[in-house]
């Protein structure tokens, strides 16, 4: 009982229902590179690493701020620092987690094992860079960014540069969407001395940036778009990503945050789902 206890805590701590911010994107990765439904084989194994990946780089990310959750007020009742879970523990399963997502990149190709270190380093090290850089939103967008990529290789055992692109998209949605996040740890980044776009450049203007960032989003989706010859019902997708995005902004003003946990879960979990539904249409009924 103590172990499923723990298990059932951890989930709550990594918030694994929040899965669903990359794993669409990296589903539009592998049905771009098969042309439409990749095997089972393939998708099952790519969905096994994606939650592997995600449940590791979580539950690092959390063993790796302990302290400074501890000294949060917004964060010091976290698994963790109210000592519901030990350190001990956390780091088993991002052992456990770790060795799930390598064994699901040798279930697919031997270029994915091969590369399964340097996402996972990627994935990992994030946790670290809100220590030295201002930019470590875009870091962690890169974290989720290579879900499509490394999807594609999964299906194809190359990498295409027209799937980098899509990578890119999603490196600049969880840039912006994570600098509209950390706005709320403005007055603690600047007493801690953590680096954040908001403590270095203030509320207000970081807003901005999260709508430049979602801007470039746009961009390079219409790009994919035209990068891969996609129809109508990609660009209907990209049309409503934008409004839904519009939207969230909407939401989020430099003297009122109290939205924001909306803005930050809610609308981003639909964005990368309907995102990858109409993709998915578009290449199921162009085939």
């Amino acid at each position: 009982m103590g172990i499923l206890h723990n298990l059932r805590v951890t989930l709550e701590m990594i918030k694994w229902e929040h899965s669903v911010f990359a794993l669409p994107f990296a589903l539009c990765g592998a049905m771009l590179a098969a042309g439409g439904i990749p095997s089972a084989h393939q998708l099952i194994w790519i969905i096994v690493a994606m939650i592997g990946a995600r449940s590791a780089a979580m539950a690092f990310n959390r063993l790796a701020d302990a302290s400074i959750d501890a000294a949060n007020p917004r964060t010091r009742t976290r698994a963790l620092p109210a000592g519901h879970l030990s350190l001990a523990f956390v780091a088993t399963f991002v052992i456990v987690s770790s060795a799930i997502f390598v064994l699901a990149a040798a279930e697919l190709n031997r270029l994915t094992l091969w590369l399964s270190p340097v996402a996972l380093a990627i994935l990992l090290l994030y946790s670290y860079t809100k220590r030295f850089t201002r930019w470590s939103h875009l870091v962690l967008g890169l974290a989720l960014g290579i879900a499509p990529s490394a999807a594609w290789i999964a299906i194809r055992g190359t990498l295409d540069p027209r799937i980098i692109v899509l990578t890119a998209a999603v490196t600049f949605w969880v840039g912006g969407f994570d600098v509209l996040y950390a706005c709320q740890d403005y007055e603690f980044d600047c007493q801690a001395g953590l680096h954040s776009a908001p403590r270095f450049f203030g509320i207000r203007r970081s807003l901005w940036i999260a709508r430049a960032f979602h801007l470039l989003m746009i961009v390079l989706l219409i790009a994919l778009v035209l990068a891969f010859g996609l129809g109508n019902l990609a660009i209907a997708g990209v049309a409503v990503v934008t409004a839904l995005l519009a939207y969230e902004h909407s939401l989020v003003h430099a003297d009122d945050l109290s939205k924001l946990n909306a803005a930050f879960f809610t609308m981003n979990g639909v964005i990368s789902v309907v995102f990858f539904l109409f993709i998915a249409a578009d290449l199921l009924t162009r085939r």
